[in-house]
């Protein structure tokens, strides 16, 4: 296949990275993968997360062999588009670029929908480095909750994991409240025996808000071991993260039973005694899945929804 109007693109960008894929337009079979930065522009700035992703793009290209040109069809799911100017600047980039004539554009995770549920509507939840919840209903009117990012929200993801995690270190190095394996987890992960080593790590940028998260298994590992600091933090967060997926519920409307459920980020996915625990607390919410699909290539979605424009 060597002309890209044969072929659809679905973008996937988040607070983590971007992926995009070049698949055939007719069949949905994917051609090319490429990758990128992360592409929320609430986080990482305009600028960058416009460069991230025309990176992705280019990358897709060159690893199909082909000289870049528009497709028939473009989806793309963008952690931070919800607003109206997120989405102005996104498709200026689309036009600028002549991505595609026929172009969607919507949050990250209504690419869990086409991904992860049997019709395409229901409860999808993210738990990565940020968390949120989407629903749709079987109409397309969505609803949502959580996204407010790490400074305000972001309750059940591994950014605040990670961090309750840290917070809990430092109180135990002033050796307040209980005991915790935390405190020497931590210094193990940062390489050091002084935990004000944890100051300079957080505050200078050596621990940024990405490394913050990836400490988040250390705290769930300290859980399975039967810290009894880890494990309050890891129940919390994930009733904490039910709690917003059920506001989510509510906002749409949608009824508590029955409903398919779609899961992804790293956290959930990599995480059984977590996801596990968070079914359980979206069980004690009243909510009721009727499935529940784990979507480890959310970008599989954003394929589908660029070949659903071309079926228009």
């Amino acid at each position: 296949m060597a002309d890209s109007a044969q072929l659809v693109i679905g973008i996937d960008g988040g607070a983590t990275n971007t992926v995009a894929v070049l698949a055939d337009a007719r069949t949905g079979a994917a051609l090319a993968r490429g990758e990128g930065g992360p592409s929320n522009i609430q986080a990482t700035g305009v600028e960058s997360a416009l460069r991230e992703l025309n990176a992705a793009v280019v990358a897709a290209f060159k690893a199909a062999g082909l000289h870049r040109g528009p497709v028939a069809a473009a989806a793309l799911g963008l952690a931070g588009v919800d607003r109206s100017e997120g989405l102005d600047v996104i498709r200026g980039w689309a036009d600028l670029v002549q991505l595609s004539d026929k172009l969607t554009i919507a949050n990250d995770a209504t690419l869990l929908f086409a991904a992860g549920t049997p019709e395409g509507w229901g409860l999808a939840v993210i738990a990565g480095t940020g968390s949120i919840a989407f629903t749709l209903d079987a109409h397309g009117k969505d609803a949502r909750a959580g996204g407010w990012g790490y400074l305000m929200g972001d309750e059940g993801s591994a950014f605040r994991i990670g961090l309750l995690g840290l917070r809990a270190a430092c109180r135990a190095a002033d050796n307040i409240g209980e005991r915790t394996a935390l405190l020497p987890t931590y210094l193990k992960a940062l390489g050091s025996n002084d935990p004000r080593e944890f100051i300079p790590a957080v505050y200078r940028g050596k621990w940024d808000k990405a490394a913050i998260a990836a400490l988040a298994p250390l705290v769930l590992t300290a859980a399975a071991s039967g810290d009894a600091i880890a494990t309050a933090i890891f129940e919390q967060e994930a009733r904490e993260l039910a709690l917003t997926a059920a506001g989510a519920v509510a906002a749409g409307g949608l009824s508590r039973d029955g409903i398919p459920v779609a899961l992804a980020g790293g956290l959930l996915l990599e995480s059984e005694m977590f996801r596990n625990c968070f079914l359980c607390e979206l069980g004690a919410c009243g909510i009721s899945p009727s499935s529940v699909g784990l979507v480890d290539d959310p970008v599989v979605g954003a394929v589908v929804l660029a070949r659903r424009l071309l079926s228009r």
